[in-house]
């Protein structure tokens, strides 16, 4: 009985701080992918200016463009609803601008798509919108390589923030 407690408990113990590794990738993959996303989460709560555990984030592609939204867990977690509305407030000027300082220092490299966003910024419309908990950047334009450029950016971030959003248009 107390060997079947104590595996239990070091099972417990493992799997509390090792998160699942995913199917075909090595344990030494798994461990780089784990420094790599504690280094992002780092990197973006300061750039962001709020904590990563404590917001979900989602990237949507449209058949004009797309989003970022970004909401707290805790909808009552006023500093952090804040926190998130003011980056993404600041993130729709300075993309409207061509500025990208931000997903660089998040990421610690230019995303895709970031330089046609920059060369084609006029052809792109960038609106702030509150949403419960959080906001949302919408992303608009009628421009075909801006659009493609604008979902490269996208699906960029779907990968680097595993937020299990779908790379396919929404219609």
């Amino acid at each position: 009985m107390n060997t079947l407690v104590a595996s239990v408990a070091v099972i417990l113990l493992l799997t509390g701080q090792h998160p699942q590794m995913p199917a075909g990738m090595s344990h030494e993959e798994h461990l780089k992918q784990m420094q790599k996303d504690e280094a992002l989460k780092k990197r973006g709560a300061e750039a962001m200016g709020f904590d990563q555990d404590a917001t979900t984030h989602h990237f949507r592609l449209s058949a004009t463009g797309g989003s970022i939204e970004v909401t707290a867990r805790d909808e009552a977690d006023r500093a952090t609803v804040d926190a998130i509305r003011a980056h993404l407030r600041s993130i729709a000027g300075e993309f409207a601008t061509g500025r990208f300082d931000k997903p660089l220092q998040t990421h610690g490299e230019v995303p895709p798509g970031a330089a046609d966003m920059q060369k084609l910024r006029e052809k792109i419309a960038y609106r702030f919108d509150e949403l419960p908990g959080g906001g949302a950047v919408r992303i608009e334009t009628n421009d075909r390589r801006a659009l493609d450029a604008v979902h490269a950016f996208l699906r960029y971030q779907i990968a680097e923030h595993h937020t299990g959003d779908s790379m396919q248009l929404k219609r």
